[in-house]
């Protein structure tokens, strides 16, 4: 199946790196989280890519384009720096299609862009470009698949925790402490669509809010709770999440290596 990533936003809580790069872009050990998400799909037999493009589109273009599998994969180096032998390869056999979807666009709008690229695909998978998990892809597509419906999603329990504030009407505090909202489920991308989406979306609406509004009303849409790992990056201490379990090697998302 074809896979449709929204990279296009602007990544406003990320100011110390998407300043300069797009949030798709920001690195996770030696690649971004990006390639961390595509090489996810491609580990389940998905290597159809189909990038929704926008703020500094230009540079993702630019990191395919002059990609160097030598980063990430062992090599051998001979004729004086003149000769690189590959002992294994990330990328062979992507298919990656670049598309601009505009630059203020929300994510109806950008998969309204590339619906002319899925040709006549039945179903389709999508996802946002800044979240990693370590979910059974095809358990999911199997439950879509089970399902009289257009659309499914992956729902996970908030990462956040809250610290519960007990007070007097006066505003006198009486107790506080943190509380983990583990029992709050929410959106955590993953979409497994049908090509019927598209009959439910309007020019300038929002996928996840209009379009899913009219599938909820209809009993077409249908989620997948995954109490397992899910991480996405949104701020700047997500990144150092990120980059810490990449320093421990503690690195759940990276199901192509068990």
């Amino acid at each position: 199946m074809k896979v449709v990533l929204f990279c296009g936003g602007l990544g406003t809580r990320l100011r110390e790196h998407s300043d300069t790069i797009p949030k798709p872009l920001v690195n996770v050990g030696y690649r971004p989280i990006l390639w961390h998400l595509m090489r996810y799909y491609a580990h389940f037999g998905h290597t159809d890519f189909i990038l929704c493009l926008g703020y500094r589109g230009d540079l993702i273009r630019e990191y395919f384009l002059q990609y160097n599998e030598a980063m990430t994969n062992d090599f051998t180096l001979s004729d004086g720096g003149r000769r690189v032998e590959l002992h294994s390869s990330d990328i062979e056999g992507w298919r990656i299609t670049f598309v601009d979807t505009g630059l203020h666009s929300n994510i109806g709008q950008r998969l309204l862009r590339v619906r002319h690229y899925l040709a006549n695909d039945p179903v389709f998978l999508a996802n946002y470009a800044d979240g990693l998990s370590d979910l059974p892809l095809d358990a999911l597509i199997d439950d879509f698949n089970r399902r009289n419906v257009v659309a499914s999603f992956v729902s996970v329990r908030s990462p956040h925790s809250f610290h519960m504030v007990h007070s007097t009407p006066d505003g006198t505090v009486t107790a506080m402490g943190a509380m983990n909202n583990g029992e709050v489920w929410i959106n955590g991308g993953f979409f497994v669509l049908r090509r019927e989406i598209f009959d439910y979306m309007r020019e300038g609406e929002e996928l996840v809010e209009q379009p899913f509004a009219r599938l909820i009303e209809k009993r077409l849409l249908s989620t997948y709770r995954y109490p397992g790992f899910w991480q996405s990056m949104d701020t700047f201490k997500d990144k150092i999440n990120f980059d810490r379990m990449e320093a421990r090697g503690e690195c759940p998302w990276m199901v192509w290596r068990k």
